[in-house]
């Protein structure tokens, strides 16, 4: 049997890893389901990912690469005068009118290192990327501060089924970085 050349394969498997999460949750993981929905011969995912934790890696860091890109691009974040709590506020917005699906997958496979330790150092990449962004428009501890509220206002929005409320986000925001200007 010839080997076909398929430089995109492990893409498209991590790709139809986060398919398979967003619309089953990690329980339904495998690496049968994602070999399906990759529509791959179950021996590339294996080839390619040795286990379920390594294919999770992936997935999360591909979410981490996303995230960052969106917020290294975003024009709130882009101008250093701008208020930084506006600008925040701004960006939880767009993430929220997007839908809850694409906020819920990636807080999934980031709270999966909770029983996952081989996610952990990727889901810390996340947070300390975040901190690092802001940390050149603050200092680092209200940097991490900042990231902390960003994921637990997320969470309660997430968990709880509420409507984000962008007057609260900002205020809190606002409390944190300018309390940190004093």
């Amino acid at each position: 049997m010839v080997r076909r050349y398929d430089p995109e394969r492990r893409d498209r498997i991590i790709d139809a890893a986060i398919r398979v999460v967003a619309d089953r949750g990690i329980a339904g993981l495998s690496h049968r389901s994602v070999a399906a929905e990759a529509d791959v011969p179950l021996g590339s995912t294996t080839y390619h990912f040795a286990s379920l934790d390594e294919l999770l890696i992936a997935a999360l860091r591909r979410c981490n690469d996303d995230f960052a890109r969106v917020a290294r691009e975003s024009a709130y974040l882009a101008d250093p005068d701008a208020d930084l709590a506006d600008e925040l506020t701004r960006l939880l917005t767009e993430c929220f009118e997007g839908g809850r699906g694409p906020l819920e997958l990636e807080y999934e496979l980031y709270l999966a290192a909770l029983r996952r330790p081989a996610l952990r150092p990727v889901a810390a990449e996340w947070t300390d990327g975040v901190s690092r962004l802001l940390a050149d428009r603050t200092d680092p501890a209200t940097a991490r501060a900042v990231v902390a509220l960003l994921d637990g206002i997320s969470l309660q929005v997430l968990l709880t089924g509420s409507d984000f409320d962008p007057e609260y986000a900002r205020e809190m925001l606002a409390r944190i970085v300018d309390g940190a200007a004093r």
